[in-house]
C-alpha cells in the first residue's frame, strides 16, 4: 500500500466483539515481550493472550475470518496468508516503544515462514475507555497517531517504524496480525486498489459499460502480472 494507511470501519460488529470478549475472558494472558523480536522486546510492556489456549485460538479464527470477509481489506491487501492474530492488553503505564516488525514470522511453521507485508491492528476497546495508547506510525510526512473506535481496524505497511504510546488510564485492548500479500510490492498493491475502487464506483454509477470493461481488464491483467500465488 505504499505509505497508505487504510482505516476500516466496523471490521468487527457488536455481536462478534461480544463473542471475543467472552472468549478472551477465559483465555490466559502472559508477558507480551515473549512474542517480540530480540530488540523489540526491550521496549515492549503489555500482556498477550497465550496462543495455545483453546479460547485464544477460537478468538483468533474469528478475527482472521472477519478480515478475509471484508471486501475493502481484500481489495487493498490482497491477502495470501494471515498470521494468527495476537490479543494484547495495555494497562496503565504500559507501552510499546519504536520498532519495526520482523520481516519473516513463524519460522517453525510447517507451512513455511510468513513474509510480513502488511500489519493490522483491530481495536477492541472503546477509545473513551482509556487514555493514551495511540498507535503512532512514522512515514515520510512524519508521525500519524491512530486511536479508532471499537471494532475498527487499520492496515499499514509492516515496513514502517511504529509504536504504542503509554496508556495513562484504563486499558487498551487490541488484536494485531500480519499479512503476506499476493502482491509483494506495496506501490503495486496501491495501484490495484485504486483501479478496483474506480471500477466499482463506475459500475455503481453506470452499470456494465465499455469503460468499466477496460478498467476491469486492466485490473485483472495487472493482478495476473504481479501476483505471487
Amino acid at each position: 500500500m505504499g505509505t497508505m494507511m487504510l482505516c476500516l470501519s466496523n471490521m468487527l460488529d457488536i455481536d462478534l466483539r461480544a463473542q471475543l470478549a467472552v472468549l478472551l475472558a477465559a483465555a490466559d494472558f502472559a508477558d507480551g515481550a515473549g512474542t517480540a523480536g530480540w530488540h523489540a522486546r526491550l521496549v515492549k510492556t503489555n500482556r498477550q493472550a497465550v496462543l495455545r489456549h483453546p479460547a485464544t485460538r477460537q478468538a483468533a479464527a474469528l478475527v482472521s475470518a472477519a478480515l478475509r470477509d471484508h471486501p475493502v481489506f481484500r481489495a487493498a491487501v490482497q491477502p495470501r496468508r494471515i498470521a494468527p492474530p495476537l490479543f494484547a492488553r495495555y494497562a496503565t503505564g504500559e507501552a510499546y516503544g519504536p520498532h519495526v516488525d520482523d520481516a519473516l514470522m513463524g519460522l517453525a511453521d510447517p507451512a513455511g515462514p510468513l513474509r510480513s507485508d502488511v500489519a493490522v491492528t483491530v481495536f477492541l476497546a472503546a477509545p473513551e475507555s482509556y487514555d493514551g495508547g495511540d498507535l503512532i506510525i512514522e512515514d515520510s510526512s512524519g508521525e500519524q497517531a491512530f486511536k479508532l473506535a471499537a471494532g475498527d481496524a487499520i492496515a499499514y505497511p509492516a515496513t514502517s517504524l511504529h509504536r504504542v504510546a503509554p496508556v495513562t488510564a484504563g486499558e487498551r485492548q487490541v488484536a494485531v496480525t500480519w499479512v503476506q500479500s499476493l502482491v509483494r510490492d506495496a506501490a503495486k498493491r496501491e495501484i490495484l486498489f485504486d483501479l478496483d475502487t474506480a471500477r466499482q464506483h463506475l459500475f455503481a454509477k453506470e452499470g456494465k459499460s465499455a469503460t468499466f470493461d477496460l478498467l476491469a481488464k486492466s485490473h485483472a491483467n495487472l493482478l495476473r502480472r504481479w501476483a505471487e500465488p
